[in-house]
């Protein structure tokens, strides 16, 4: 029976790649220049630290241009609010998001099932399992999954005949 997963995968090269362009434009900027801007990689997710919050906010978005220029979905990231460092500054966390969990998963099994494909669909972990007898079934699916408005990135793995 043909089936696929529909998994919400970051791709983790391409944010590092980004994470270091973002510190070379930001060394390089003039208005960055003794502001003590900073954007690393942390096991929480992707930290912005600078001496105002103004220039985190500046930094934050230099770092988003430069994930779209390397295909990379801002949906992945979950951006917190700027917080105040001890020093004077500002930190802002930008989370970021793997996998299908909960809300977002139940909306693609709800619309499959609502569809009337002759499809079963479930929740794996963190990813929706689809099969079917059909191909075109599966295939009526991915582009039902694809005109939706989901908080997350979704792509499509694992296709089994």
């Amino acid at each position: 029976m043909p089936s696929f997963d529909i998994v919400s995968k970051v791709p983790w090269n391409e944010v590092d790649n980004a994470v270091n362009q973002a510190k070379k434009e930001i060394a390089q900027r003039f208005d960055f220049k003794d502001t003590q801007t900073e954007v690393e990689k942390t096991a929480e997710g992707l930290v912005v630290r600078s001496s105002s919050e103004d220039r985190a906010k500046a930094a934050l978005v230099v770092l988003q241009e430069k994930q779209i220029k390397r295909k990379v979905s801002l949906k992945f990231l979950d951006v917190g609010e700027p917080q105040p460092t001890g020093k004077g500054g500002s930190r802002i966390l930008a989370k970021v998001k793997e996998g299908i969990e909960g809300e977002p998963a139940r909306k693609i099994v709800n619309a499959i099932k609502e569809s009337k494909l002759k499809v079963q669909s479930s929740i794996q972990d963190a990813q929706v399992r689809v099969s079917g007898k059909s191909k075109d079934d599966l295939q009526k699916v991915i582009a039902l999954v694809r005109g939706m408005d989901l908080p997350v990135e979704v792509s499509f793995v694992n296709f089994r005949d």
